[in-house]
């Protein structure tokens, strides 16, 4: 059992990364969507976006599913990534990690979904399908 009382829920679709020059504007198909995360740097501006939405070429990292903690987390937790991604690290399984203001959300490659949802499970996380799925 994880020592964070944890809930995670599946969001629906897949999710692509989209890497952009860095001082390319937010385009249209980004900016009119239900999850759009963006962070500009020097080096580039990187979004990430629901997969149907990305339009063909381009620098893109496909076929992502994402699994957010469910409610509002207190900036003074700790160690949340890491209850996360140990035990997904631990077996091999790749993800990355988007974390916002209310929570986490959490990705996996999609040929990886299934047995990353059972390792969750086996770490003590409980997942539902996101409110609405």
């Amino acid at each position: 059992m994880p020592q964070l009382e944890l809930q995670l829920e599946l969001l629906p679709g897949l999710f692509s990364v989209v890497q952009l020059a860095a001082d390319s504007e937010l385009p249209p198909w980004a900016a009119d969507q239900n999850f759009c995360s963006v962070t500009r740097t020097t080096e580039e501006l990187s979004l990430v976006v629901p997969e149907r939405s990305v339009p063909k070429g381009g620098r893109v990292e496909e076929v992502w599913n994402c699994l957010r903690v469910r409610g509002q987390l207190d900036f003074k937790l700790t160690g949340v990534l890491s209850a996360l991604s140990a035990p997904l690290a631990r077996e091999g399984i790749p993800v990355f990690v988007i974390s916002t203001f209310n929570t986490d959300y959490l990705f996996v490659k999609s040929e990886a979904l299934g047995d990353s949802l059972r390792i969750l499970k086996d770490s003590g996380f409980s997942i539902a399908p996101a409110p609405g799925c």
